[in-house]
């Protein structure tokens, strides 16, 4: 899934006092103005200066996240635009880190441009950096729902065309013996039970009875995963199995084979921390908001690569949740409230505009 891929990042930043308590925030986009990725986080009290770089170099690392090979960064600091470009000299000392580590991000890929735009046209950006000092001040809680930031699309009531939709078709993975026990299964490389297996044959048929014409079969790297993968490739004509490494679960850490009563006895504070904030991760493990990142990444490379295609997406809970949450711009109590089941099938629609569709959430009847 390589090849010439143009993306836009519109970074900003900003501190209240100057210096004072500082954010950025960088939105990366493609060429028909859907978001790819956002990146914001506060800074502590620093310049406005050193916030804006902040946001350049996090959305340049989130380009390459992407594997962007062509970078067009916008932004409303006049600065950093020309300093970037060569045309004006890096007369502050404290800036000049930034500029280099910059600059080593640039060289990264085939070509950057830097382009100065009004502040009325980098509002996506302007308000990831807002959120970050509000986060910091406690204005607003840490797991609130994420500020608007994507281009508007138009809205319709008249059913969507398939015409240029991608077509993404969700399938958990078939059950594991942890999946019996009701046990956290992360990154542990358990394989399918029977059961499991009989499930994967059942949701490979649902798959094919949605669609013979699939373009891609992806899947998480872990064996339980690839067998499921695996039987449903063989279902829908043989198509290769790609293992893309981001769709794996979650990493619980230390929660790992536990059940929900052993954590909540073993580690009763981490476990209610965990429950509130989707940015608090299992001890030694990894957040739902890790997850969320790397999910989006993989998804944006998945459209990119498959335009107007069927792709099947063979992945675990967390990873499925998090990609359902998004599409139905859900907050992150819809976490906790749906349940998907081994080998349950979901699918959606995403078009080259950023229209989703979500036409079915853990579909079951074939695993009757």
């Amino acid at each position: 899934m390589t090849g010439d891929l143009r993306v836009v990042v519109e970074a900003d930043g900003g501190s209240r006092g100057n210096p004072g308590p500082a954010g950025y925030g960088a939105v990366v986009l493609n060429t028909d103005g859907e978001v790819l990725l956002e990146r914001y986080a506060a800074l502590g009290t620093t310049t406005n200066n050193v916030a804006e770089y902040s946001g350049l170099i996090a959305g340049l690392r989130a380009a390459a996240e992407l594997n962007a090979t062509r970078v067009d960064v916008r932004m409303d600091s006049k600065l950093v635009v020309e300093q970037m470009s060569g045309r004006w000299q890096i007369k502050n000392p404290g800036l000049r880190p930034l500029a280099a580590e910059a600059a080593g991000l640039v060289a990264k890929f085939r070509a950057v441009t830097f382009d100065w735009i009004p502040r009325e046209r980098n509002t996506a950006a302007d308000a990831l950096a807002n959120r970050a000092m509000d986060e910091a001040a406690g204005k607003i809680p840490r797991d609130a729902a994420p500020p608007e930031t994507a281009v508007a699309t138009p809205r319709s009531w008249a059913p969507p065309s398939l015409e240029n939709a991608t077509r993404l078709i969700l399938v958990r993975h078939g059950a594991t013996a942890m999946t019996a026990q009701g046990r956290y299964s992360g990154r542990g490389d358990v394989p399918l039970t029977d059961e499991g297996e009989a499930q994967a044959m059942a949701a490979a048929g649902r798959v094919a009875g949605l669609s013979r014409d699939v373009g891609a079969v992806l899947t998480s790297p872990l064996g339980r995963c690839v067998r499921t993968a695996e039987l449903i490739a063989a279902e829908v004509g043989g198509v290769p199995v790609t293992v893309m490494d981001d769709l794996i679960e979650c990493d619980f850490g230390l929660w790992e084979g536990k059940t929900f009563a052993e954590v909540q006895e073993g580690w009763p504070r981490e476990m209610t921390a965990w429950l509130e904030s989707t940015a608090v991760a299992p001890p030694q493990g990894e957040s739902f908001q890790a997850v969320g990142k790397r999910v989006r990444g993989a998804m944006a490379k998945i459209v990119s690569a498959y335009p107007g295609q069927v792709v099947v997406v063979v992945s675990h809970v967390s990873p499925i949740k998090l990609i359902l949450r998004d599409a139905l711009a859900a907050g992150d109590a819809f976490l906790h409230r749906l349940f998907l089941d081994a080998a349950g099938v979901s699918t959606m629609d995403i078009w080259p505009d950023g229209n989703i569709a979500v036409r079915s959430v853990n579909e079951t009847a074939h695993l009757r």
